[in-house]
């Protein structure tokens, strides 16, 4: 992708890939946010995404990226992209400045819903750890009551990124998980441990060629939620066994960033659902955060 990135050029990237999937998306949803951080994006990593499961049918995602001294909380209240909350969701990403030293943020949003997620990527090397996070008051209390499962399998100080989803009230933690994570006899613990179904053959196949892993948990269960692993790839058709129609159409139609890598990531909920979300790039940059954040820490794991 090249020529310039602004408001408009972004929006109409994004409603033509929606259109791939048949979503129009929604002009007063989209344009509040992209205004909103609209000084950001000619220096921004922006990515869109589409997931292979009931839940986000008829959805069209979009992120992008932005430096540290943007406070994306304070900006989406300001703007009315989310509304003021007592839910702990809200003083979060505020008791993360507070304590933690951040690299840049990311904010994530529907073509259809708006305004959904912040991201806080900390420093390329500089893991934080689950000591320091579950001290948190507004932490939810499910990340101190799976230190265990979270210390047995050597991810309690290789927490990379944070995500804080203030539509559905949950919080995604990633981490630079070590190589021995994605062996298949390792995998099928994991899930045992914290109730998970047995992954499928397909499911196995793909966490041996993955480099990251991330949790999702919520304020009101002490359960995992949900565990995602991520790949890179070049070739996201390789790891879809089904993607349906629409989303295989999307695939191999969206124009943008063809010659730069593929996010893909399999997520299996506490449903037993097994699910597929793919990221394509608008724009791409090898250097942030964004693409680099478990690269690095894998690289050294394995070296």
């Amino acid at each position: 992708m090249s020529g310039t990135v602004d408001v408009a050029s972004v929006y109409s990237a994004i409603e033509k890939s929606a259109g791939l999937l048949d979503v129009n998306a929604s002009r007063d949803k989209v344009w509040p946010v992209l205004t909103a951080f609209e000084d950001a994006l000619p220096q921004a990593v922006i990515a869109f995404r589409v997931a292979t499961n009931a839940r986000h049918e008829g959805e069209f995602d979009a992120r992008f990226t932005l430096p540290k001294e943007v406070d994306p909380y304070g900006v989406a209240l300001s703007k009315g992209l989310i509304a003021p909350t007592d839910h702990p969701v809200g003083a979060l990403l505020s008791d993360i400045q507070k304590h933690c030293a951040v690299d840049s943020y990311g904010v994530d949003f529907g073509v259809i819903a708006g305004f959904k997620k912040i991201w806080v990527y900390f420093p390329g090397g500089e893991h934080e750890t689950l000591a320091k996070l579950t001290g948190f008051p507004s932490m939810p209390r499910s990340l101190a009551e799976n230190a265990d499962f979270f210390t047995r399998y050597g991810l309690a100080e290789k927490v990379d990124v944070i995500g804080i989803d203030y539509g559905s009230r949950t919080m995604n933690v990633y981490f630079a998980a070590p190589a021995e994570c994605f062996e298949r006899e390792t995998v099928l613990a994991m899930h045992r441990d914290i109730g998970l179904p047995e992954p499928s053959e397909q499911m196995f196949n793909f966490c041996e060629k993955s480099f990251g892993l991330y949790t999702t948990l919520n304020w009101d269960s002490p359960k995992i939620e949900r565990i995602s692993y991520g790949v890179k790839t070049q070739d996201p058709m390789a790891f879809f066994a089904r993607l349906g129609t629409k989303v295989e159409h999307f695939v191999k139609s969206v124009p943008y960033g063809v010659d730069d890598p593929k996010m893909v990531y399999a997520a299996v909920t506490s449903t037993g659902e097994e699910y597929y979300k793919l990221q394509s790039y608008y724009r791409w940059r090898s250097v942030s955060r964004l693409n680099t954040a478990y690269i690095a820490a894998r690289d050294k794991e394995s070296a």
